[in-house]
């Protein structure tokens, strides 16, 4: 059977999973995140941190030594939000490029489109739902960008868009200060609305009948609505969350320092300093969910651009 992976490299993280694919079923056999922060300072300065990129490389070199040990026979990996701004981004790709040549000779790091991103992120996203669910709405928060789609079951798109938000953009473009200030978050609260605003002009948002949140942000904020002890992504994938329940959360999270956050047990040290921007832009969207469609819960996948990915090469 063809054993294929994944790998997603956004602003934050840089992601990996490998699955057995037969006869159409997909068969799970690592997941695993590594918080590298390749989008350090690019919001300000346009190009890829040398020290951002030394992380980087050295999850992918370990990432590489996992698929040689698991014998991974094709792969893909895409390059979201942080290598789309960066000048210096072939840098980052030629790097890749040497290293997954080990795996599959001659495979490069592809650069993807927002809206492809989006694409990817839906279809991994709503592949445990019921199509008596759909139209679906599906929001994946990254680290410098957010990703708005909706569609049905099929698979088929009716809008996407892409907004320049994400838990690291709006932390090192905003809310500098640990903790925020009152005025920086009312600050990074407006650009959010305007974000949003443009998305819901782009996409039919409001024809929405489930939402469905996905990435770091999101599935770390159902850890805590859950009360969980430790971080359980069975325990998260597939929760309903009561939007009223996860506005006092939100708020702890923005108001509080990073200090405080890192004490949390289900909140990765490496998304401590940044998840408040995250909580800022999970504040709009909910604002956005109840004003447009009346949604009263928000569906949480653990399933997102990884499971896109893996279908994608699955089908190629």
């Amino acid at each position: 059977m063809p054993r294929l992976a994944a790998i997603d490299c956004g602003t934050n993280s840089i992601r990996l999973l490998i699955a057995d694919v037969t006869d159409g079923t997909t068969t799970e056999v690592l997941r695993t995140m590594k918080i590298v922060r390749l989008g350090q300072g690019v919001d300000a300065t346009g190009e890829l941190a040398p020290e951002a990129l030394e992380r980087t490389q050295q999850a992918l070199e370990e990432y590489v030594e996992i698929m040689k040990r698991e014998h991974v026979t094709d792969l893909r990996m895409v390059a979201t939000s942080a290598t789309r701004d960066a000048s210096n981004r072939e840098a980052f790709f030629g790097m890749a490029a040497k290293l997954l040549g080990d795996v599959v000779p001659g495979l490069q790091a592809e650069v993807i489109t927002g809206e492809e991103e989006a694409a990817l992120s839906f279809q991994g996203a709503v592949a445990d739902l019921p199509a008596d669910q759909e139209p679906f709405c599906v929001i994946d928060l990254g680290g410098g960008s957010t990703e708005f789609v909706v569609g049905d079951a099929e698979g088929n798109i009716a809008g996407a868009f892409s907004a320049q938000m994400g838990c690291v953009r709006v932390t090192e473009r905003i809310m500098r200060s640990d903790p925020p200030t009152e005025t920086e978050v009312e600050i990074a609260a407006d650009l959010v609305k305007d974000q949003i605003s443009t998305a819901t002009t782009l996409v039919p948002i409001s024809e929405a009948r489930t939402f469905v949140g996905c990435a770091g942000t999101f599935t770390t904020i159902a850890a805590l609505a859950l009360g969980l002890e430790a971080y359980d992504p069975q325990e998260i994938h597939g929760a309903r969350l009561r939007l009223e329940g996860l506005r006092p959360i939100l708020e702890q999270l923005i108001t509080s320092d990073a200090a405080t956050r890192r004490q949390q047990p289900v909140i990765h040290e490496g998304r401590a300093d940044v998840i408040a921007g995250g909580a800022v832009v999970v504040s709009g969207i909910l604002d956005m969910m109840e004003d447009l469609a009346g949604a009263t819960e928000l569906v949480i996948s653990e399933k997102d651009i990884l499971d896109g990915i893996i279908a994608s090469i699955a089908t190629r």
